[in-house]
């Protein structure tokens, strides 16, 4: 069996210094720097451009959830246009196989072996585009890759590119034509956001800009990915210290005693994750209880399902997590 078909490995992370962490202004710097570049193409959004850089920073997936045509899969693609990157597109079908996501091994009729021939899976940044029309057993072979950043094809494992995120929409609407996502999947996006709709001004302002070309096709990368994997660094080295990380857990026990299913240990860890990037913005070396706060309904909400439902999960998962951060003791 030969890898001659899998496509090089962009491992930044392989050259000398590499990960090496950058200062912390660097990449507080870097975050503006990319924002400002996507805000191109975004009108209107800054918090949740903001919210989708500082998750690919601390290693996590986001889910955007909205009703279609709102700009959730013009936001994955104008942050992957702004990092020199792999970027490849799945468009999620009721047709799709769990084979074209991962890559499939072809008999060579040449050399008489099998050669792997990758799927979209090996790349930098992927976006599901409306992840839920597939169904669950397709949606399943993403479970390995958000989680362990590796994919199994026929008992063979390999590594996928670092960085690896994911960034996925999902259609909001026509229940009777899409698929609920696994509670396991959901578990693996860090954030879940949403987007919603413009006000006037704003979508006067985007008329502006898409009525001719569209800024989509003239945004250039304004990163490299060796940088991304040395802000990464840096934000896996944010000091977290006993008291906050305490907190953090006594709030996702707080949902878990209120609601038939809680945020879980995965989900801890992403709010603190989330919480490092968050003190990044801020220029700071340490996480406060207010990054926490801030983090919290993002990470924590699309976790927990109510013992009882008004009818509106998520809002419902809101609402728990807004009365954690009400009664549990802030540090």
């Amino acid at each position: 069996m030969t890898d001659a078909n899998l496509p090089p490995q962009t491992e930044a992370s392989n050259r000398p210094g590499a990960t090496d962490p950058l200062p912390v202004e660097t990449v507080a710097e870097l975050i503006e720097t990319v924002h400002n570049n996507v805000t191109r193409v975004i009108v209107g959004h800054d918090e949740e451009v903001e919210h989708v850089i500082t998750a690919l920073l601390a290693r996590g997936h986001v889910l955007l959830d909205d009703v279609p045509g709102v700009g959730k899969t013009m936001l994955a693609r104008s942050i992957a246009r702004s990092i020199d990157c792999r970027f490849r597109r799945i468009q999620f079908t009721p047709d799709l196989l769990p084979s074209d996501i991962t890559g499939v091994n072809v008999f060579n009729q040449k050399t008489r072996e099998f050669e792997f021939q990758a799927g979209p899976i090996f790349a930098n940044v992927v976006l599901g585009d409306e992840i839920n029309r597939a169904p669950p057993k397709t949606q399943s072979a993403l479970l390995e890759a958000m989680e362990e950043l590796q994919v199994t094809v026929d008992g063979e494992t390999r590594s996928l590119p670092s960085p690896f995120v994911v960034i996925a929409t999902q259609n909001a609407v026509e229940p009777n034509r899409t698929y609920d996502l696994p509670f396991a999947e959901i578990d693996r996006f860090m954030k879940k956001l949403t987007l919603g709709y413009p006000d006037t001004e704003e979508e006067t302002e985007m008329l502006g800009r898409t009525v001719g070309n569209h800024p989509i096709e003239a945004l250039e990368p304004v990163v490299d990915l060796e940088s991304i994997v040395r802000a990464r660094a840096t934000v896996a080295g944010v000091a977290v210290e006993a008291p906050v990380r305490t907190y953090a857990s006594e709030l996702a026990g707080y949902t878990r005693e209120h609601a038939q299913i809680g945020a879980s240990p995965r989900g801890t860890i992403a709010l603190l994750r989330a919480a490092q990037a968050r003190a990044i913005l801020d220029d700071r070396e340490y996480v406060i209880p207010d990054d926490v706060q801030h983090e919290a309904p993002y990470c924590f909400a699309h976790r927990i399902k109510p013992a009882s439902s008004s009818g509106n999960q998520e809002r419902d998962g809101v609402a728990i997590v807004e009365d954690a951060l009400e009664r549990v003791r802030v540090p």
